[in-house]
Formats: structure tokens, C-alpha cells, sequence
């Protein structure tokens, strides 16, 4: 995906739940600076040394550090170009260094800790990716125009328990688009968390000038008036809490672990159920609540959230292309046999389904971005079980599409294997 910014919209966030109606950090012009060689090198070998080096090692805890502290030095100097060449560099080296590394500097940019008091703080950073479906598709002057209506979505965050009681936790009242999340960068995003712990601590009137800069503009409507129209949207928000906070602390014992989540899981469907109207209420102004609906992917993390948001999205996009491709063709799913394989292209893979019909003709095609972070086994599972949903005789899975589109070295596609 493309890390590169749009231009801010100028439109300010609402924040609900803080004491002040805005916040504080405004990061500046970081100006001009010479990538520094050295400093890439130094986090690329450590994240590679780390990654591959025994847990045992008495020092491994202190190389952790060093390589946590380069890292959010280059955050807070916003020094992305070395973060993402780091990455690159530590991919060439050793293929579990690149997920290593970028999980670091995922959790660095999303959760940043702060001392006030003599008393430990944390802020984290999420997202609630949703698929909204409506009649004609979203229009941007509409967009959370209801403040009623978005207080009370904040304020479900924390009754639904899916933050702890003790936290504070607002909301930014925009729907973002996949391009404007997208292109938050790992320093960017550090800036907004910043940003959201002085509005929630300090009793000052500011700016909340990295989160103003997060928004432009959604893409121009496609869909027609009366098209069914399925967007991809996320809430964003901010949760402030205490360092130790005991609703936060997950099970070590596996067990209890799995029920923890599951009663997660639990919570987030029941509130996932109740705040459909006033989702709508915030996207939906013109009448059109009986062409509404919503479907909420879980909340995670920002990056986390982020990533599952698009896999989610180019999934159904997949899945899509391919219907249409079996409709154009007259055949049925049910007379056809699948092949998946990755296909590489200019240094970037994509992950490729063709549906077969008589005499190995292909009558439907579509390919989709593979994340390098995301486990593979996962993806193709995944992919598997939605083509499955077409009616398919069988999945198989190549090594590869060569550059003249044949599949090499079929064989069938046991989910898990």
C-alpha cells in the first residue's frame, strides 16, 4: 500500500469524553535531512540478530532496548525513510526479521507511554474497520454531522466494557477512508497519539495539529443513485490508561487466555449490534436508514486493525471479480476448479485464483496483494475457504503463475498444509 500523504483537509476532529475540547502537539516541519545510512544499518542488523537469537541470551533484554530506543528516537524525529529502509534491509538479510521489526515499530508508533505525576500512563491508538452498505454510497458532506449521535457512539465504547471504566477514551469524529488510513505514517501515527494524550490531560484550548492532518477527503462517489453500494470505513480512536490497569491483563495460563478473548469477542458483537443506528445516524442524513446497514470487523490496534480492514477489503474484491468473471462466462461455480498461486511481478507478489471450466479454459480470474507481515498459511486458508463458497469441484494450490500464466507445479490444496 502507498505511504505517501494527502493533502489535510483543515477540518478539525471532534474529541469526546476530554476535558478540553482539543489538544496539543503540533510536530512542526521536520525539514530536510540526509538519510542516515548508518542509524538504518544499525536497527536492520540488530532487528536481524534479534529475530534469529536464542530467547535465553542474558542479552537479549538489553539489545530489546537499544533497538526500542533507536526506533522511537526516529518516531519522535520523524524520520519514517529510516523506519521503512530499515525494514527493507532486514527483509534482504533474514525473512523473519522483516515482521520482527515492523511489529516493533507498529507497537512503537501506536502505543506510547507517558510519566505525569510520578504516575505511568499509556495511550493507544485503534480502529474499527466497517463495511458500510448503503443506496447510492456515502456522501462526505453528511459525515458526522449528528454531534448528539457521536457522543453517544463514544460513550458506547466504554459502557459495552470494551475499554476498562477507570480509561478515558475518545473518538475522532470522521469515517475514514482506506487511502487517508493508509497514509498515516509510523511517525504520523506517534505524532496523533500525542496529540490525544494532551487533549485528554491538559485543561489548555489547542490544536490537535498531527490529528487534523490525518483527514483530506474521501475519493470521489462512484455508485449511482440507486446502486448497493459496500465502502470500507474506519473509526478511529484513542484509549488513556494507567500503566497497570488491571481489565488490560491477559491470562498467561492458555485456557484462561481463550476465555479472555472469547468474552471479548462477546462484547464487542453486543455492542457491534446496538450502535448500527447511531453509526447511522453519523454517516446517513438525508432518510436513507432503511438502506443502511454495517458490518463491524473487530477492534484492534491501529496496525492491527488496519491490516485486517484490508485483507477483509481486497478479499471481497476477489471474491467479486471472480462472481462477475462466472456471470460473463455462463458458468457456474459448481463447473469449475480452482488454482491459486502467487504470481511476482516488479519485486511485489500478488496472490492469483483462476477458475477453470472445461478443456482448462479459464473463465474467471482475480488476483489480490499479498502483506508481507501477514502469515502466509493464514492467507491462503483463508482464500480457500472463500472460493470455496462459489460451488468449486477443488483448490489447488501452484508454486507459482510463470510469466506466460500457466501454473506450475499443481497440487491439491489441503487447508493447514
Amino acid at each position: 500500500m502507498s505511504k505517501s500523504k494527502r493533502p489535510a483537509s483543515g477540518k478539525a476532529p471532534t474529541l469526546s469524553n476530554s476535558p478540553s475540547p482539543s489538544p496539543v502537539f503540533d510536530a512542526g516541519d521536520p525539514g530536510e535531512y540526509q538519510l542516515d545510512e548508518a542509524l538504518i544499518d544499525k536497527i536492520a542488523n540488530l532487528a536481524v540478530e534479534l529475530a534469529t537469537e536464542d530467547e535465553a541470551s542474558p542479552e537479549l533484554p538489553g539489545k530489546q532496548r537499544d533497538l526500542r530506543r533507536m526506533i522511537g528516537k526516529s518516531l519522535r524525529q520523524q524520520q519514517d525513510d529510516v523506519l521503512y529502509e530499515a525494514l527493507e534491509r532486514a527483509r534482504d538479510q533474514e525473512a523473519d526479521a522483516y515482521p520482527y521489526l515492523r511489529e516493533i515499530i507498529e507497537e512503537a508508533a501506536e502505543i506510547v507511554f507517558f510519566t505525569r505525576n510520578e504516575r505511568s500512563y499509556e495511550v493507544n491508538a485503534f480502529v474499527i474497520p466497517m463495511f458500510v452498505r448503503t443506496i447510492g454510497g456515502l456522501d462526505a458532506e453528511q459525515n458526522f454531522r449528528d454531534a448528539d449521535a457521536f457522543t453517544e457512539l463514544t460513550a458506547s465504547i466504554k459502557e459495552a466494557q470494551l475499554e476498562s471504566a477507570d480509561a478515558k477514551v475518545v473518538l475522532v469524529s470522521y469515517a475514514y477512508h482506506l487511502d487517508e488510513i493508509d497514509a498515516i505514517t509510523y511517525s504520523h501515527l506517534e505524532a496523533m497519539v500525542r496529540d490525544a494524550f494532551a487533549a485528554m490531560t491538559d485543561k489548555k484550548i489547542t490544536e490537535t495539529a498531527a490529528i487534523n492532518r490525518s483527514m483530506s477527503t474521501w475519493p470521489a462517489n462512484r455508485f449511482g443513485a440507486e446502486d448497493t453500494a459496500v465502502e470500507l470505513r474506519f473509526l478511529l480512536g484513542f484509549t488513556l490508561k494507567t500503566a497497570d490497569d488491571p481489565f488490560y491483563v491477559i491470562p498467561k495460563d492458555e485456557a484462561a487466555m481463550d476465555a479472555y478473548f472469547a468474552v471479548r469477542a462477546q462484547r464487542f458483537q453486543a455492542w457491534s449490534e446496538k450502535v448500527v443506528p447511531l453509526v447511522q445516524r453519523c454517516l446517513v442524513t438525508d432518510g436513507r436508514s432503511t438502506d443502511f446497514d454495517v458490518h463491524f470487523l473487530y477492534q484492534d490496534l491501529f496496525h492491527g486493525g488496519k491490516e485486517r480492514g484490508i485483507a477483509e477489503y481486497f478479499m471481497l474484491q476477489m471474491m467479486s471479480e471472480l462472481d462477475h468473471g462466472l456471470q460473463e462466462s455462463g458458468v457456474a461455480g459448481t463447473q469449475t476448479r480452482a488454482v491459486m498461486g502467487p504470481v511476482h511481478t516488479d519485486g511485489d507478489v500478488v496472490l492469483r485464483v483462476n477458475l477453470y471450466g472445461e478443456g482448462d479454459a479459464i473463465v474467471a480470474t482475480a488476483e489480490k496483494p499479498l502483506d508481507a507481515a501477514r502469515d502466509l498459511q493464514v492467507e491462503l486458508d483463508d482464500t480457500c475457504d472463500a472460493v470455496l463458497t462459489l460451488g468449486v469441484q477443488s483448490v489447488a494450490l501452484a508454486e507459482e503463475f510463470d510469466a506466460d500464466g500457466n501454473a506450475v507445479n499443481v497440487q491439491p490444496y489441503a487447508e493447514g498444509n
